[in-house]
């Protein structure tokens, strides 16, 4: 991805934290037909090399898990994103020298792509990609709720996904480029939005490194 200095991110807890916090991915192979995009939440892991991997499933019947393994992948992380419109820039108004622009915070991890049937193996996934989700809900449900029988048959009809993280890349596109005047004009239109992305981006153009170019 295109990436200037000033909206590069290479700190890795604020990348491994976008990805906690952002788990649906979109993930990029490139198999025998050509390039594919899959859609799917992913679980970032240490393993004792304390090298970064990513973990998933997909239906048997997805032909990703055939087509990829063994090949370099990109799993594409989204956090927040905003419209900014120029008319938020006091500077707009000395000199009508603005354009629209979207600010956005992205994480792409790149890495070799293995996979994975092993029952005790994937249940041990399911389990804890359930648990991660369902914990903070008043009623968590356990896969242990439903009938043993039934939790094999669905076992089956899935194949796990492993990611090696070679590199990770990270943008934070949050208007580092303007003056704080044009910062804090942006910030006080998204808030008064109060959208969750705009939210988000706000307290992220606002926050202690604001206008910081890395």
């Amino acid at each position: 991805m295109y990436l200037p200095k000033h909206f590069a991110e290479q700190r890795p807890e604020v990348l491994h934290a976008l990805m906690r916090q952002h788990p649906f991915a979109t993930l990029v192979t490139s198999g025998t037909q050509g390039l594919a995009a899959d859609h799917l939440p992913m679980r970032l892991v240490f393993a004792s090399d304390n090298k970064p991997r990513l973990l998933a499933h997909v239906a048997r019947a997805n032909p990703l898990w055939r087509n990829a393994a063994g090949s370099e992948v990109l799993a594409i992380f989204h956090g927040p994103q905003a419209y900014v419109s120029p008319s938020w820039y006091p500077s707009k108004q000395e000199h009508g020298k603005a354009v629209p622009t979207w600010n956005y915070v992205v994480v792409h991890a790149r890495g070799r792509l293995t996979t994975f049937e092993d029952p005790q193996r994937l249940r041990a996934l399911l389990d804890d990609l359930v648990d991660h989700h369902e914990t903070p809900l008043p009623q968590p449900w356990r896969i242990a709720d439903a009938p043993p029988d039934y939790i094999d048959k669905m076992l089956a009809a899935v194949v796990g996904i492993e990611i090696d993280v070679a590199t990770l890349e990270g943008k934070w596109k949050v208007s580092q480029n303007q003056p704080e005047a044009n910062r804090a004009g942006v910030v006080a239109a998204l808030r008064a939005q109060d959208g969750e992305n705009e939210n988000a981006i706000a307290a992220l153009i606002a926050g202690p490194d604001a206008g910081k170019l890395r």
